[in-house]
């Protein structure tokens, strides 16, 4: 386990950016996850696609950041989606009961996509929990 987190972000349209996040989601990175995803939310982009191509592992504590920064786009108006999620993580993910609330995607270009429908169709995470 690292104690390194790298995260980049991309602003790909109005209110919407896709963070890359590279390393391990734990006890020792998961508030520099929370703090760099919220500064984003902060600067008027609500609408998230994390970008989990790289993340090797996710403990509770990172599971638990997941859901506090969904919390965080909704009340900002925005949603949460995740992309690229490895097979490990998934599974963790489904069952723990959290891609009831998170929508999964297999590619950033899915995430980005549904997004732009459901801002179109005013129903902002219809398919949450759905893997395209």
């Amino acid at each position: 386990m690292s104690d390194t987190l790298h995260m980049t972000v991309q602003h790909t349209g109005e209110g919407l950016a896709v963070v890359a996040v590279a390393g391990d989601v734990d006890l020792h990175t998961a508030s520099a996850l929370r703090a760099h995803a919220l500064a984003v939310v902060d600067q008027g982009l609500p609408h998230l696609v994390l970008d989990l191509t790289h993340v090797d592992f996710v403990d509770s504590t990172g599971l638990s950041t997941l859901i506090h920064l969904l919390h965080a786009t909704q009340q900002a108006g925005g949603s949460l989606r995740l992309a690229e999620v490895p097979d490990r993580l998934l599974r963790m993910i489904t069952m723990t009961g959290i891609s009831q609330l998170l929508p999964v995607h297999p590619t950033v270009a899915d995430a980005l996509a549904a997004r732009t429908a459901a801002g179109t169709s005013g129903d902002a995470d219809a398919d949450a929990g759905t893997r395209d």
